[in-house]
Formats: C-alpha cells, sequence, structure tokens
C-alpha cells in the first residue's frame, strides 16, 4: 500500500471523519423533524446509514474536482463544503438557499465548490459526470468527477452507456455505487440478475472494487487509490460501497418491504456506532471530544434552521427569472460582399461546423457515425481526416448516455454540438434533453448554464416509414428552457449554428430531411444570423401562410399558384419555434386579416394548434375568417410513395386550404 492509499490516522484526522458523520447525521435528524412539522416539503431522502460514504470520498477530493450526486445528496453537499445555512435554506425553498429556493432538497447546487447538484432521476447524473471528464479531458486538466448513485441505477441504460462511453474516451470518473440493498423498496435480488454490482463495471474494462461502505477508514482508502489511479491513468474507476440506510426510502415510505429488526441489526454496525466505538474501546478519542462534536454540530443546525426561518421567499415577480441565461444582443448582420455561391443545405450546416471548431476551441462535434462514416446524411463527410478525432467524436448508439456527456462538457465550459441521427432517436435522449439541460439552469439558481447545440433530423418523405418519418420538433417548442430552430435557407442553416454556439442555452435545431440536397446562393461573406424572430418571406395581402422548415418551399409554390387565381399570400417562415415571434405572426395577419398555418407535425396537439391559439389570443379582432391549418394526416407516415404524399402537407392541401379560408 502506497502512502497515498493510507488515511492519516492521526488525533486530528480521526476526529473530523467522526465529526463529519455526526454533522450530517444530526443535520438530517433535525430535518426529519422539520418535514413533520411540514417546514420541508416534497420528497425528503435522508442519508442516515450511508455517512461513511461521502465523508470517506469527498475530502479527498481536491477544490478542483467536480462532485455529481444523487436526490439522497445532502450529506455530499454538506461534507464538500455547501454551507449548512444555504443547504437548510435551500431545503425551506428560501431564496437564500444554495439554489436560490428552485431545487428543493433534491437539487443542491453549488459552483463555489464545484458541486453539479442532486438529481431527482435514478441514473440521470451518470452521464453528466462522462460530460465534466471529458471537458476536464479536452481542456488538459487533471481534474476527477466523482459521481455516486444507488444501486438501483445499475439497471438503468444510462449506467452502462456512460460506463462504456468513460472507458471507451478514457475519461476521469470516480464512479461511486452506495449500494443500500434496496434501492427504493425491491431487495437488489428482486431486480438485478448479478448483484455484484462491481462486476458490471468490470466487464468494460475499468478497475473495480467492492468497499466496506460502513467503515469510513475502507471507503477513504479505496477513494485516495481509486483517485490516484485515476491521475495516473487518466481513465475511470469504479467502487462499490456496500451500505444500509436507516431510514425509509423518503419519508413518504412506510418501509412495508423490510423486517424492522434487519434495520436494527444493521444500525448495530452503522458507520458512526462502529467508528466511534473503535475509537472510544483504543483509547483514541474521548467522551469529552464526541461530546464536543456534537455540540459544535447542534449549534451549526441551530444556526442554520434561524437563518432558513429568517430567509425570503422569493416574490411570484421572478417567477420566470432564470429559465434562460442572460440573452446576449442579436448578431449583426454582415455586410455584402456582392459575390455569391451556389451551395447546398448540406453543404451549408457542414460548413458552419467546421468554422466554429477552426474559430472556437471549446467547440467540438460528437454523435453517431459523425467521423469516419461522415454522418448520415454526409453533413459530416471528411470532417474528421480535416479536424481530427479529438473534435469531431464517433460515439456508440447510446443516445442518453452522449447526450447527457454533451450536456456534462457545456456545464464545464466546452460548447459541444450533439448530433442525434434522426428524431426519433432523440426520444430515447428525451430524459436528459428535458430533465437536465432544460432544467439546470432553472434548478441550480443560474449556478450553472447548458450552452450546448444538438443537431437532429426531421421530417417526411423519403419512404422511410413510420419510426424513420416523424415531425416532432413541436413537442420539443414545449419546453421552456430550450431554444428550438427549424432553419429553412441555406443561410439559416449556415448561420443560425454559429448563433447557436454562442447563445448561454441549450438550442436544439431541426433540420429537414428534404432540405439537405436544397440548393441555393449565399453570400460569400454570410455570417451569423438571429436565432429569435420570424422572416416574412413573401409578401402578400389576403392571407398569410405562416409555416417552418421543410414546408417552406412547398407553402412558396402554392403561393405562386395563388396568385395566379389573385390571391395574394404572404408566407411567413417561422424559423424559430421557440421562442416564437408573436410580434412578425400578428403584424401579417392584421395585414392580412386570414392564415393559414401548416406545420408537418400531426394535427392533434401540432404547433399550428399553438400558433393558431396565439392568433386567436392576440389578433381575433383582426381577423375575417377561423384559422386554418394543414398539418400532416393522423397516422404513422407510411411507407408507399403515394400514401406517404397523401400523409403529409403538400402543394395541393396548402392550395385547397388556402381557398377554404378565403371562402372560396
Amino acid at each position: 500500500m502506497s502512502v497515498i492509499d493510507k488515511p492519516r490516522l492521526d488525533h486530528a484526522h480521526m476526529l473530523s471523519l467522526l465529526e463529519s458523520m455526526i454533522r450530517i447525521r444530526r443535520f438530517e435528524d433535525k430535518c426529519a423533524e422539520l418535514y413533520t412539522q411540514q417546514k420541508i416539503r416534497g420528497f425528503l431522502h435522508l442519508y442516515d446509514g450511508e455517512e461513511a460514504i461521502a465523508s470517506g470520498v469527498i475530502p479527498v477530493l481536491t477544490p478542483d474536482d467536480r462532485i455529481v450526486a444523487t436526490y439522497r445528496e445532502h450529506g455530499h453537499a454538506l461534507v464538500r463544503g455547501v454551507p449548512m445555512t444555504a443547504v437548510m435554506a435551500e431545503m425551506y425553498g428560501k431564496a437564500e438557499g444554495c439554489s436560490g429556493g428552485r431545487g428543493g432538497s433534491m437539487h443542491l447546487f453549488d459552483s463555489a465548490t464545484n458541486f453539479y447538484g442532486g438529481n431527482a432521476i435514478v441514473g440521470g447524473g451518470l452521464p453528466l459526470a462522462g460530460g465534466l471528464a471529458l471537458a476536464d479531458r479536452m481542456q488538459g486538466t487533471d481534474s476527477v468527477s466523482a459521481c455516486f448513485f444507488g444501486e438501483g441505477a445499475v439497471a438503468e441504460g444510462e449506467f452502462h452507456e456512460t460506463l462504456n462511453l468513460c472507458k471507451l474516451w478514457s475519461l476521469p470518473v470516480l464512479f461511486v455505487c452506495e449500494n443500500n440493498g434496496y434501492a427504493m423498496g425491491s431487495a437488489l435480488a428482486r431486480t438485478e440478475a448479478e448483484t455484484d454490482i462491481h462486476k458490471k463495471a468490470a466487464v468494460y474494462g475499468m478497475h473495480a472494487e467492492v468497499v466496506d461502505g460502513m467503515d469510513v477508514v475502507a471507503v477513504e482508502a479505496a477513494a485516495r487509490r481509486g483517485i490516484q489511479r485515476i491521475r495516473e491513468t487518466g481513465g475511470p474507476v469504479f467502487l462499490e460501497c456496500r451500505t444500509y440506510r436507516f431510514r425509509a426510502h423518503s419519508m413518504f415510505d412506510a418501509q412495508l418491504y423490510r423486517d424492522k429488526d434487519e434495520v436494527e441489526q444493521w444500525r448495530g454496525k452503522g458507520p458512526i456506532v462502529r467508528f466511534k466505538g473503535w475509537l472510544l474501546e483504543n483509547g483514541l478519542v474521548d467522551e469529552a471530544d464526541v461530546a464536543a462534536i456534537e455540540t459544535r454540530a447542534d449549534a451549526e443546525i441551530a444556526e442554520a434552521v434561524a437563518f432558513a426561518e429568517a430567509g425570503t421567499w422569493e416574490p411570484v415577480e421572478d417567477l420566470e427569472k432564470h429559465v434562460l441565461g442572460e440573452q446576449p444582443p442579436p448578431p449583426a448582420p454582415a455586410k455584402p460582399s456582392g459575390e455569391t455561391e451556389e451551395i447546398s443545405y448540406r453543404e451549408a450546416v457542414k460548413r458552419a461546423i467546421r468554422e466554429a471548431i477552426e474559430r472556437d476551441d471549446r467547440v467540438f462535434l460528437m454523435g453517431e457515425d459523425v467521423g469516419a462514416y461522415g454522418g448520415c446524411y454526409a453533413v459530416t463527410k471528411g470532417l474528421m481526416a480535416e479536424l481530427g478525432e479529438d473534435r469531431i467524436r464517433d460515439t456508440p448508439l447510446s443516445e442518453s448516455g452522449f447526450t447527457g456527456a454533451g450536456i456534462g462538457a457545456a456545464a464545464a465550459g466546452m460548447r459541444p454540438i450533439v448530433e442525434l441521427m434522426t428524431v426519433n432517436f432523440s426520444l430515447l435522449a428525451l430524459d436528459q434533453i428535458l430533465n437536465t439541460a432544460a432544467t439546470m439552469r432553472h434548478m441550480s439558481g443560474n449556478a450553472f448554464g447548458v450552452p450546448l447545440v444538438i443537431r437532429m433530423a426531421t421530417g417526411a418523405g423519403k419512404q422511410l416509414a413510420a419510426q424513420h418519418s416523424h415531425s416532432l420538433e413541436g413537442w420539443y417548442a414545449h419546453i421552456p428552457g430550450l431554444k428550438v430552430l427549424a432553419p429553412a435557407t441555406i443561410e439559416d442553416a449556415r448561420g443560425m449554428l454559429w448563433t447557436a454556439l454562442e447563445d448561454p442555452d441549450p438550442v436544439l435545431i431541426f433540420e429537414n430531411v428534404m432540405l439537405y440536397n436544397q440548393t441555393g446562393t449565399i453570400d460569400i461573406n454570410a455570417g451569423a444570423v438571429p436565432i429569435t424572430g420570424a422572416a416574412v418571406r413573401r409578401p402578400g395581402t389576403d392571407i398569410s401562410l405562416i409555416t417552418y422548415g421543410g414546408s417552406l418551399y412547398k407553402v412558396m409554390e402554392a403561393a405562386d399558384q395563388l396568385a395566379g387565381e389573385g390571391i395574394e399570400a404572404e408566407v411567413v417562415d417561422l424559423r424559430a419555434l421557440r421562442p416564437l415571434d408573436d410580434e412578425t405572426i400578428m403584424a401579417s395577419v392584421a395585414r392580412t386579416r386570414r392564415a393559414l398555418i401548416v406545420d408537418e407535425g400531426w394535427r392533434t396537439g401540432s404547433l399550428a394548434a399553438e400558433v393558431s391559439a396565439r392568433i386567436m389570443e392576440q389578433g381575433f379582432w383582426n381577423l375575417d375568417a377561423p384559422v386554418g391549418r394543414v398539418c400532416s394526416a393522423e397516422v404513422p407516415i407510411p411507407y408507399p410513395k403515394h400514401l406517404e404524399d397523401a400523409a403529409i402537407p403538400h402543394v395541393e392541401s396548402i392550395v385547397a386550404g388556402a381557398r377554404a379560408v378565403m371562402g372560396r
């Protein structure tokens, strides 16, 4: 055993280990009391019995190392150095809390200590830790990301996706499984075919070991070994800490799934009883030392409670704060050169990626087959050879894992571009997009942002049948905390990506599959394009045709046909689906007094329904006719060409819809 393996068992260090555990225990005992008084609400998951793990692992980390925790994270936060006053205020939901009162018990964040928060989604923090470590690897630091999770998480796909990715890319993550045997209420043997969890990690080729999680000295020694190994090799290490929670899964839990005798037997060998007893038995501390620790803890807890009680409630007027970061000014338009070139939509996106990576060391692209293969739609063909495998990263087929890694890398200061091959595959990453990317800024009280771009192909028209022909961008436009783009033109495809990479928030870009071969002219000096604001692509006086993405060119063709019938249609390209540009929409409707919305999403619950509702709310008195909609039929998209064409908006259906609104 090397020197670094050995805990420094001098008197001061022994007292610090004991004090750390007692401090956590007594804090949580007070939280349980406050919960019964309804001072703390929601779910409350206590760490009672598991204190040796946080107390043994976290002090071995440096201030520059990062921590991702679970919803049972009060002990982790306290040991990391998040002030108890701020933790307690957060439990109350007060503005003085470490997350500004926005996160509560399950979402403690603190940027000052590199504490990247608890996570209420089982296994949800694993990809985030991988992404933090990826950022450190790419930035050339020697920092370690420690990721704590329970044994219930090992059944989640994100567990396996993250372990595979971290070993594949040799990322510096210390995985700490707090195996308390029961997940929520099911014993491990009921849910896992292999109950030796460390073996699951070993299968991926990483160093993995079992630790007695009730022995703080053993935990610390294992943490020292693991962190030393990570710093020497750069690769991940896995610790399975076998422990036991003495209290219920949460304060709602009646604990009907285990005997009280079992709990009492485990309490008899709990980490505090065990370590304190050993110290007293060997004369290493005395009862006065223990009493002094308890007195200090009680005084600190009393101060924390008083701080929380005296704290302030965030005013209702601030309800919408921290959904998005501080918004940068729109990019200045580039000065036209007068010289243009003709390129494809595909080439426009490719150029934007190349130029962004060459311009900014923080930018990189990762996704399935984006490198050696060149991308499913050939957008990134040749970029790996040009820019290298560090900046163009082929990932495993693990959408949630690598999307979550992109989120983590963004939170650590990088500017990732994540490519999800097709929109239907994005549903496998929806947990990370919805529950982490869209919420981290809000839940952390603006401590952490997620400035990443997620690109994906969308839409029908290539006879790919029901599983590869979705138009789900309207779903994502429903989610606060995201920005959602649907560039239709060559200039937007190139310039919006530039701007999105400078944005402080997660931006989703939907590229319609039918546009990749579309060609057009672009000024050779073309630059960044705003990612808010609709564009009037054709002026008109009789009806507003409102659309986005792949439908734009169908709508433009329909407008030409309508003009031959004496109907002058104004065409509005939404471009940004979240936020919607109400001002441009309402101004167009005020001019034409009629509106038809064309949307490749299904009609029920569509983006078209949202735009229609806004027109009714804000522009009703300007209307001379009901708002019309042309959407995809309420069927899975069929494979046969004639049925596929019939299922999605087409020129004839748009013209017919416009005629109907006009009363013709």
